[in-house]
């Protein structure tokens, strides 16, 4: 009888601390999400005002400039930190908005006057401080994603993820070549 209450014992206290440890890596993974989030935000904040500085001299390039607006309206949208579909979506959206950011930054360097305003230049070392800021909150985010992950789909994890409300999370990924992609002004030009 002692074995069997000792046994029972030993397996609510395992089965107490894989759960606790599921919930401590749900919050640091919804800790990290925050972090980017913030940083996302500085982003946000920021691209009005470039967006007003190259509207005085890219008359002939509104079209971007209101795609890139779009963009941010799109990527500002609410997302549900618990829910991967919602992550996902909103990485995807900040994405598209990185590929137009580029587009326009690349188009501004056709425009000398607005490549040597100061505050343009001052925009840009500040977007570059921000882009630098997400790279860091990205990476904390993925490495608490990959705990997390690991801990629900090793088992108990499977057993246990439901009760502590734990669900598996998508890492953000940055497609590297839509960063990198050469843009030709020409073709915002025309």
């Amino acid at each position: 009888m002692w074995i069997s209450a000792g046994v029972a014992a030993v397996l609510i206290v395992y089965a107490y601390v894989l759960y606790a440890r599921l919930i401590r890596f749900r919050n640091s993974a919804l800790e990290a999400l925050s972090g980017i989030d913030v940083q996302l935000r500085k982003r946000h904040d920021l691209i009005p005002n470039v967006l007003k500085l190259a509207r005085r001299y890219m008359e002939h390039e509104m079209s971007l400039l209101k795609e890139v607006t779009e963009l941010r309206v799109n990527a500002e949208a609410a997302m549900d930190g618990t829910d991967p579909g919602s992550v996902t979506k909103r990485f995807a959206a900040e994405d598209a908005l990185v590929g137009g950011l580029g587009k326009l930054f690349a188009l501004m360097e056709n425009y000398p006057e607005l490549k040597a305003d100061g505050t343009i230049i001052e925009a840009q070392v500040a977007y570059q401080e921000v882009e630098g800021h997400i790279a860091a909150a990205r990476r904390f985010y993925n490495t608490s994603v990959a705990d997390l992950n690991t801990a629900i789909e090793t088992f108990p994890g499977p057993v246990i993820a439901p009760l502590a409300n734990a669900k598996a999370m998508p890492f953000y990924e940055v497609e590297e070549a839509k960063i990198r992609e050469p843009v030709d002004a020409d073709d915002f030009l025309r």
